[in-house]
């Protein structure tokens, strides 16, 4: 157990480089009673080094378009598919005395609205997710490329996992200003009965009563429910480089699962200010905080715990998916570069 915990120590994603050199073996020349100081020893599968025919080169137009799309796949699809218990969440946040529990919330959903309503909210859903996974995905790899160059080699190498963060929480921000809009008019739908049943009745509404103000005054929320959430999302290993292609899909799900439920518990309380600010006209994000409380902020854990689980785990089957289908490169493993190998006295 112990050992365990010492792992998941090392594997800190804000380790200096010293340590994260240590962590992979190579913080100084190997030496050996029968000869000089040689090269660190790295093992690899014989499967991974097998040469594969690419549609595109990686960092070109075409790579980070299909990427975008993949986004759009795995974001849109899997939200659009998770909306009644996206609902009852909702609902359970904004009105907890009514919404008690998920199996309650299900019942009196079901009993006021039937069937169909436990769909509603389901376009904004689509449109608004859709757009996130298009930047998110599209432009994680977009900013790591553009950090890997600023850093340079050196640098990009040894504070790779923080540039993995970096990246993740720059694509982010700007997925979140493509969703607010459509997930403030989401939560209109759900949470408040009788406002609207759609998005082409909500939108003009919305826009009537408070203006643009109506579709942006959760961005700031939601950078905080959703930066945290992606870099959590984007930074758990994936041993992907010893498993055949099924296999990497299977590691990608089971991986995806629990980051999603990590992720979840981190972004919640920012969910639930998101829910309620979204819900009413004239309250701001510090006002919501204030009012809801230590436990306000905690309603409907459990139903995001299975419903981000769930998605995060889909959303990476689904992305790795379509870049095994399109024959997309995997980003090249991490290697130290030769300059870095020369200071640190593993070349002459």
């Amino acid at each position: 157990m112990f050992s365990s915990v010492a792992h998941l120590a090392r594997a800190n994603p804000f380790n200096a480089p010293h340590l994260q050199l240590v962590q992979d073996g190579l913080a100084g020349p190997r030496s050996s009673p029968d000869g000089p100081p040689g090269p660190p020893r790295r093992t690899r599968n014989l499967a991974a080094a097998a040469v594969e025919e690419y549609s595109c080169e990686y960092g070109s137009m075409k790579f980070y378009a299909l990427c975008g799309f993949g986004g759009v796949l795995s974001c849109g699809l899997t939200h659009t598919a998770v909306v009644p218990l996206d609902l009852v969440k909702c609902r359970m946040q904004v009105d907890p005395n009514k919404y008690k529990g998920i199996f309650n919330g299900f019942s009196i959903t079901l009993k006021e609205d039937g069937v169909r309503g436990l769909a509603k909210g389901w376009a904004p859903t689509f449109i608004g997710y859709s757009l996130q996974g298009l930047c998110k995905f599209g432009f994680y790899e977009v900013f790591k490329v553009l950090y890997s160059n600023m850093l340079g080699e050196e640098n990009a190498y040894l504070w790779r996992t923080s540039l993995y963060l970096a990246a993740s929480a720059s694509a982010e921000f700007f997925a979140d200003i493509a969703l607010a809009p459509m997930e403030a008019a989401k939560v209109r739908i759900q949470t408040q009965p009788g406002y609207a049943n759609t998005l082409r009745d909500a939108a003009p509404k919305m826009y009537q009563e408070e203006g643009l103000k109506a579709f942006y005054k959760g961005v700031a929320p939601l950078w905080m429910r959703q930066i945290p959430y992606t870099m959590m999302k984007f930074v758990v290993p994936k041993p992907r480089s010893e498993c055949s292609k099924p296999e990497q899909l299977v590691v990608t799900f089971v991986a995806g699962y629990i980051a999603g439920v990590f992720c979840a518990i981190v972004s919640h309380p920012a969910d639930s200010v998101v829910s309620v600010l979204n819900k009413e006209k004239g309250s701001s994000a510090s006002q919501v905080l204030r009012r809801l409380g230590f436990r306000g902020v905690w309603k409907g854990l459990f139903a995001r715990i299975i419903m981000i689980g769930t998605l995060t785990a889909l959303q990476w089957f689904i992305y790795d998916s379509v870049k095994v289908y399109f024959r997309l490169p995997r980003p090249p493993p991490p290697e130290m570069p030769e300059s870095l190998k020369k200071k640190l006295g593993y070349t002459q």
